[in-house]
């Protein structure tokens, strides 16, 4: 039997490239990535050149060249927590009924039918596995059984790699008609962190990071309403010596409320974009094009790069391992 070789891949919802990272790092050629946003778009290119920058609805997958490994981190608002309950609120549908982003799970399936990759390497929100009782997370299995592909899934929390709570399913699956009785498994969680946070934190910050009079009186406020209500909104607040913050979303460009700076003497600042870089595990040379509005979404909408590093890490030593044990059968089935 031919040893089974996994070097390319592709790179679709790419966003600002914490996968493409992850994928270089270990060796994998990234030959096609893909991306909505014209803000990502642009990011992405400046730190690692082509991309197409359009909507993967309008993609023909047979303009897609051919590849071992699919990565995708697929559009989470649809099933995260507080995505759901911001469309209920606004009357708006969600999950797989979301017309816009909810239904882009099936555009992957689309680009999975016509190349059957080898590989594919999906991640989401933790939420995705309750998300309409588990029917999403049954669709979504059972789509990809039909394709013949043997599914491995884990919640991780990325503060075993960086200083971030910050849950995610990630989900390995093989394809069965190259790898029959294939078993994977999840990396070991780290024994300590790569940095923690008083390695991120700048100094000499810009006042401009400082929160107004109005905003922070305006959060300490709206935090004792919610208290009152029995609500839990409320602000984080760290310091050099707190473990891990909160999890880093994309709505961190309104009022940073989730990870707040502790200073002396004055009023909390907001991450810069830089530390939130650092936050998901981005390099320093990692280039920042945009303004800091943009660079907020973009790091909030990413994926800790460590994590997705492991990851690949440990699908390289299965393929790995799995080429070895054919090979030692064929040796067997010779004498």
């Amino acid at each position: 039997m031919d040893t089974i070789s996994i070097k390319t891949s592709i790179d679709l919802f790419a966003g600002i490239g914490g996968f493409r990272i992850a994928l270089e790092n270990n060796g994998f050629n990234c030959i096609y990535s893909n991306d909505y946003n014209k803000y990502s778009c642009q990011t992405y290119s400046a730190n690692f050149g082509e991309i197409y920058c359009g909507d993967l609805n309008d993609i023909s997958a047979e303009n897609i060249p051919n590849f071992d490994l699919l990565c995708a981190g697929f559009p989470c608002q649809p099933f995260s927590i507080a995505g759901v309950s911001k469309k209920k609120s606004l009357g708006k549908k969600h999950g797989f009924e979301d017309e816009k982003q909810g239904n882009l799970f099936f555009e992957i399936l689309r680009i999975i039918d016509y190349h059957q990759p080898k590989i594919v390497f999906l991640e989401n929100v933790k939420n995705l596995k309750s998300h309409d009782k588990g029917n999403t997370w049954q669709v979504i299995k059972n789509e990809l059984l039909i394709r013949n592909y043997e599914i491995f899934s884990e919640i991780i929390d990325g503060k075993y790699y960086v200083p971030q709570h910050r849950e995610r399913i990630f989900i390995v699956c093989f394809n069965k008609n190259i790898f029959p009785n294939i078993n994977f498994e999840f990396p070991s969680l780290p024994r300590k962190r790569f940095y923690e946070l008083k390695d991120i934190l700048e100094n000499n910050v810009d006042e401009k990071y400082t929160l107004s009079d109005k905003l922070w009186n305006y959060l300490q406020q709206h935090k004792k309403n919610s208290q009152a209500k029995g609500n839990g909104f409320g602000f984080g607040i760290i310091n050099t010596e707190s473990e891990y913050t909160r999890t880093l979303s994309a709505r961190y460009y309104k009022d940073g409320s989730e990870i707040l700076i502790e200073q002396i003497n004055k009023n909390p600042r907001r991450l810069t974009p830089r530390e939130c870089a650092k936050l998901q595990g981005f390099p320093d040379d990692f280039i920042i094009p945009v303004s800091d509005a943009q660079a907020y979404r973009q790091f909030g909408n990413s994926v800790i790069v460590p994590v997705v590093d492991a990851i690949l890490k440990q699908i390289k030593t299965t393929v790995e391992k799995y080429n070895l044990g054919q090979s030692r059968q064929k040796q067997l089935s010779l004498f």
